[in-house]
């Protein structure tokens, strides 16, 4: 028997995609004595019928239907290949559609992406900011640089990548300290006036403190790891900075992420509590609807994400 040829691939999903050997024919550019004759000839080489044919209809036997379905992921496997080896040729170009959280977006991506667009030129970059994960998919999104990693319902539709690791720390400013002292363990936090942050109509009054790897405890503070503790205060907002702003002028204690206060806590305008715990739960992923092919304009960005976030640059020199 013959080797098939991608050629033939071709030729037996187009006769199931057009239902007509001369509509097929005409699609792929051939005499319809051409396409009549290659797939007797395949018919012939495989022992197989693959087609049923009628006056007014061809339709793909048991056998078709697994050629087609075998041929179908081929050629895209060929596609994917020539795709890939004619990049290495070519400089990295196109447009790159990103989302991402407003503050991170801001601080720390929004740079990034300044860097990254004046190596790569021919790249172009747009940035949407949104205080909640859009449908990437559906409004042609490449990407997202996100807080937190969503949970859908089929995960293959999905690609994610962790960036960085993440920490809420709790903060406060000194004048609150002064006040009002420090909270010597998690439960103590529900005697502080803590400062909410909302979204739509959720409230986040639940801290969950986990112990910091590495962190050294007392032997007294075995028991405080890992604890839900359900904070309250008199203010509260759906504007993290609105939250950050109340915590600077003493109002209150603030759970908050390491990257958004790390600068604070460096000038002395914050001071962290509870320095042995922090909330685990917002690592930053690169999240992406699930592509075959991912471009190579967007491959070379989300390396330079990972490399440029790895180290978390807003921590502290330790």
């Amino acid at each position: 028997m013959e080797i098939m040829e991608r050629a033939d691939l071709a030729l037996v999903v187009a006769i199931q995609q057009h239902g007509s050997l001369v509509a097929t024919a005409e699609a792929l550019q051939m005499a319809p004595s051409a396409v009549t004759k290659r797939l007797a000839q395949l018919e012939a080489e495989l022992g197989l019928l693959l087609f049923q044919r009628t006056t007014r209809r061809v339709a793909a036997t048991l056998e078709g239907e697994l050629l087609c379905e075998g041929a179908r992921t081929m050629l895209d496997q060929f596609d994917a290949l020539e795709q890939s080896l004619q990049e290495r040729k070519t400089e990295a170009s196109g447009l790159i559609r990103l989302a991402a959280t407003f503050g991170f977006g801001r601080i720390w991506l929004g740079p990034v992406l300044a860097e990254f667009q004046a190596r790569h030129p021919a790249i172009q970059i747009q940035l949407q900011l949104y205080e909640q994960l859009p449908d990437l998919s559906a409004e042609g999104f490449d990407g997202a640089v996100w807080l937190w990693s969503p949970r859908p319902q089929r995960a293959a539709e999905w690609t994610a990548r962790k960036l960085a690791s993440n920490q809420r720390v709790v903060v406060a400013a000194p004048a609150y300290v002064r006040k009002h002292g420090k909270p010597a363990t998690p439960a103590e936090l529900a005697q502080h006036n803590c400062l909410i942050a909302r979204e739509n109509e959720r409230q986040f009054d639940t801290w969950h403190l986990q112990t910091v790897r590495g962190a050294r405890r007392k032997a007294s503070d075995t028991a405080d790891a890992g604890q839900r503790v359900r904070v309250q205060g008199t203010l509260s907002s759906n504007s993290g900075e609105l939250v950050r702003d109340w915590c600077l002028q003493g109002r209150g204690v603030m759970l908050r992420s390491l990257w958004d206060v790390q600068a604070q806590l460096d000038s002395g305008k914050l001071v962290r509590l509870l320095p042995l715990y922090a909330m685990l739960d917002a690592d930053i992923q690169w999240l992406a609807p699930y592509r075959p092919q991912t471009p190579k304009r967007v491959r070379l960005l989300i390396d330079c994400l990972a490399e440029k976030f790895r180290h978390e640059p807003w921590r502290a020199p330790v």
